[in-house]
This record gives structure tokens, sequence and C-alpha cells, in this order.
């Protein structure tokens, strides 16, 4: 009998143990290689062991690892500078984790109304099908009951409406609402791309009613949609934008970013981290941004997703009855099945090749935004395998 874990039983983990990995691979304690198309859920954006930033750790880590947020920190300064240096923001908060920084994002956006004499201006907009973390203010800005159940009262000031309504968005402002906040594509609720149409006109909206704009790019950020950040395509920029995940390619690192009027509230004493934005992931995040913002490595990304969704649309054409459509931006692609996720997520597991469940009956792949052609092609041939066991079994 196999010994009790002394882990919280929160997972259902899979019976791996990966012991190394390398680039788009992991590779078991035995020697087993696995092609990772989950890249730990949208972290790993520079694949394992990038020389790069393997580099800039170990460099750091010779130096200095921790000081506190007491003192100058020239690593966040130069990593903050390049991030308003490409984004809509002139102020930046490095927290460790999305959830943090979605915690930073909604108290920035109360804070800026408390600030201007609307203290009772805390409600924030949402939608169906969010995710935006596991903290109690986050399950209850994400809205899903599933993690909100046996948590106590559900967190007050979040009005939740249907994916994509501008009726019942309009319908849900009130004296009370501070801002909107989306994922421009959702990554938990199941690759669903928020249009272009849809974000311009929230964008408006919220100009109209002086509510503040706050996009979650925690899983869509830093390259992931072909954009060096999701909502670029709808030509729009956010207040306040929180993000994480493939910033620290897989050390953690999260960011809140807002323009100087909406972190105006954000004075001494009114927001902290322990560990935020210590010098280890500044220099992660500093060497991802190396790489992310070079010549040619978001058309590369492009290339690769092109490469990707002409065979996903050949497979579900072959596959009619096992795949019913495919979703998603650039490397965050869904596909949405006719069979049990669950079984397909299996089935690629048997093919050595690793992805990731979401909402609606979707199965992700999220490959490392390093992806070579080569590699993308043998992701597909694994697909097929899989897309034809399921076939044989249905048969």
């Amino acid at each position: 009998m196999a010994e009790a874990s002394p882990l919280y039983e929160t997972y259902a983990r899979a019976p791996l143990r990966f012991e190394r990995g390398d680039g788009v691979w992991l590779i078991t304690e035995d020697g087993e290689r696995y092609l990772d198309f989950a890249a730990g859920v949208a972290v790993n954006s520079l694949g394992h062991g990038h020389p790069h930033l393997v580099e800039a750790l170990k460099a750091q880590a010779d130096k200095l690892w921790h000081m506190s947020n007491l003192y100058q920190a020239p690593g966040q300064e130069k990593l903050a500078k390049r991030l308003i240096d490409n984004t809509f923001a002139d102020r930046v908060f490095f927290t460790n984790s999305g959830a943090e920084a979605l915690e930073c994002a909604i108290k920035t956006a109360r804070r800026y109304h408390y600030a201007k004499g609307h203290p009772d201006k805390y409600h924030i907009i949402t939608f169906e099908g969010a995710f935006h973390g596991r903290t109690i203010a986050t399950i209850a800005a994400g809205g899903q009951q599933k993690y909100i159940d046996g948590f106590g009262p559900k967190a007050p000031g979040f009005d939740q409406i249907p994916f994509e309504d501008m009726d019942a968005l309009k319908a849900a402002i009130t004296d009370q609402t501070a801002g909107i906040l989306l994922e421009p594509v959702q990554g938990e609720g199941g690759l669903r791309s928020f249009s272009t149409e849809f974000l311009r006109a929230v964008r408006t909206l919220c100009d109209e009613k002086g509510l503040l704009l706050l996009l979650d790019e925690v899983q869509c950020g830093i390259g992931r949609t072909g954009k060096l950040f999701a909502h670029e395509r709808a030509g729009i920029t956010p207040d306040i934008m929180a993000i994480a995940k493939g910033i620290g390619g897989g050390f953690p690192l999260g960011a809140c970013l807002a323009t100087e009027e909406a972190a105006s509230g954000m004075v001494a004493g009114t927001h902290g981290s322990t560990y935020g934005g210590n010098p280890l992931a500044m220099a992660c995040g500093n060497a991802v941004l190396d790489v992310v913002l070079s010549e040619g490595f978001l058309q590369h990304v492009n290339d690769i997703a092109l490469v990707l969704r002409q065979g996903l649309a050949s497979l579900k054409d072959r596959y009619p009855d096992v795949i019913e459509d495919i979703r998603g931006e650039g490397l965050m692609i869904g596909i949405k099945m006719k069979v049990p996720a669950a079984d397909f997520i299996q089935a690629l597991r048997a093919e050595r090749m690793l992805s990731v469940m979401a909402g609606d009956n979707v199965v992700r792949l999220l490959p490392p935004l390093t992806t070579t052609a080569e590699e993308a092609r043998l992701g597909l041939q694994k697909l097929e395998q899989a897309a034809e066991q399921l076939k044989a079994a249905r048969g």
C-alpha cells in the first residue's frame, strides 16, 4: 500500500513524476519524455531550461535574494520601466502571483473612487466563465460556485453578468459601480475570446460612465496570443491590468499595471508585499522580456500558431465526432470536444503529450512560446493519434 501523501489533497494529480525539463519537453524520473503543451498552465513561456533565463537567475542568486521593499529596488525600477515603455501604464506594483495581482487591481480601483470622495463606489462587474484567482476576493470576482462553496459568505462587491452581453452590462451599472473586470481571452472559462467590437464598446462605456476598465491578462498576456498583450488586437487600453504567469517564465512573479490617474489613490501605506518584486523575480522578469521583446519573437509566436491552427482545422474536419470547434488566440488554443475532454487529455498523455482542461468541455493547448514548427507538427501528430483512439473507442 502506497504511503499517504503529506500534502493537502486539493489536486487530482496525474501519476507522473517529472525530474527535469528541456525546451518543450518534460522528462520523468525514469527518463520518459513528454511533449509539454501545458507549459505549467501558460507559465513556462520560454520553455524549460532556457539558457538566458537560467543564467539570469544564477547570476542574481550570487548577488542578492531578498531585501524587502523598505529600500530602493533597481531591479524593480528596470522591469517596471520596460513594462511602462511597452504598455499603457504609468505605474507598476509587483506581486508573487496572478491572484495577488488581481487583488491589487481590485484594491486600486476601489481606492481610486474612495480618494475621489466616493467610498460607496466599490462594486466590480465581471463576466460568467471568469477565473481571477483563489483568494476570498478573487473567487467572488470569478463567480464560479464550485470555487466559492464552503468558504463562508461570498465577498461583497462583485456583480456578474453573462459573457459578452452588452445589454446586461449596461443594466448592471449602478451608482456603486467602480469598474468592469474581464479576461480578453478566458482561460479556465473555455478559451472564449471577447470580440474586438465588444472590447471597444466596453472601453467607451467606461469612459462615458466614469468607470475603470480592469483587464486580467494573467494567462493571455506576455506574447501568449501573438501580441504582447491580448487587448492590443482591439486597439484599446485599460486603466488597470493584472499580469503574471508568462512574465516570470516559471519563477513566481506577477504585477499590477495602472495609469497615473487610476493609481492616484495608492499612496504610501495603502498596499504592500513582503516578497513582491524580490531581486530573483526581477532578474527572471527582465530576462523573459529580453526574449519576448526581441525582434521577430512575436512573429514567431504567430507563425507557430498558424501551423497549429491549420493542423487543428484539418483534424476537426477529419474527426467531426471527436472535435467540435477550435478556439482562442495565438498559442492559447482551445479544442472544444464532442467527447469528454478528460478522455482526450488521457489519450494525449498515453501519446506522451501534456495538455490542460478548461471549462465548457475544452482541452487547452498552451505550448511554450519558443516551440518550433517541427515540435508543433509533432504535437499535431500526437493530437491525431489521440483523436484516432477516441474515434475507435466510440466506433
